[in-house]
């Protein structure tokens, strides 16, 4: 008696046909990652808002070892732009400290001063939560321009306008030529100061981004 063949019960066969071209390509897999394309940097930008003031170590600051005269306007200024964006906590001290002093004669201005000191450390030196504007995180030098206004404003109302001005205008030239004459070479930036010069660490980013040379096959 001829057997006849087993019918294929619970089985189905997909021919190429049927076969949606667009799954197909889903279904693909490829075992090396995708190549950056000229629109697609390697490794993104350090972008980041300095939102807390940091104060360095004032040793640091007066290191006499540090100091050369630069070699030219250009390298100068370079000293300026780093130096102001590393010690700016600093310099904001030490000019409020210069103004404290052309106060000394005017009783009533230092106590307006005082108070507004007051709202310097609240709101800049001590602060442990961020400045918010309608829902937004102020800078640290927005915050700073804000209360030096403020700080201004209101001690040209004690009638010391001039000896705010003089105080000002002393303070400037002590930071300028201590910027300039300030050498940046142990000046390591941190994550918040290099993306506010437009800096960072090429070798952390290696680091950190690494993309995988080994895969294992399944």
């Amino acid at each position: 008696m001829p057997l006849k063949p087993q019918s294929s019960y619970g089985t189905t066969t997909i021919t190429a046909a049927q076969i949606d071209p667009q799954t197909t390509k889903d279904l693909t897999f490829t075992s090396r990652p995708k190549p950056q394309t000229s629109f697609q940097p390697l490794y993104p930008t350090i972008t980041s808002q300095s939102v807390y003031p940091t104060r360095r170590p004032w040793p640091e600051l007066f290191s006499l070892t540090s100091f050369s005269v630069p070699s030219n306007y250009a390298g100068a200024m370079a000293r300026i732009k780093r130096n102001t964006a590393y010690f700016r906590v600093n310099y904001t001290m030490a000019a409020l400290f210069i103004v404290f002093l052309s106060l000394l004669w005017h009783p009533i201005s230092m106590i307006v001063f005082l108070i507004v000191l007051v709202a310097w450390l609240a709101l800049y030196f001590f602060r442990t939560t961020p400045v918010l504007l309608y829902n937004q995180s102020l800078d640290d030098r927005v915050v700073a321009i804000a209360l030096g206004l403020v700080t201004v404003v209101a001690l040209v109302f004690t009638h010391v306008g001039l000896n705010v001005l003089v105080a000002l205008i002393v303070a400037v030239v002590i930071m300028g030529l201590h910027a300039a004459f300030r050498d940046t070479e142990d000046l390591y930036l941190d994550e918040e100061t290099a993306a506010e010069n437009g800096l960072a660490s090429v070798v952390a980013s290696q680091q950190s981004l690494r993309l995988p040379t080994s895969y294992t096959r399944i």
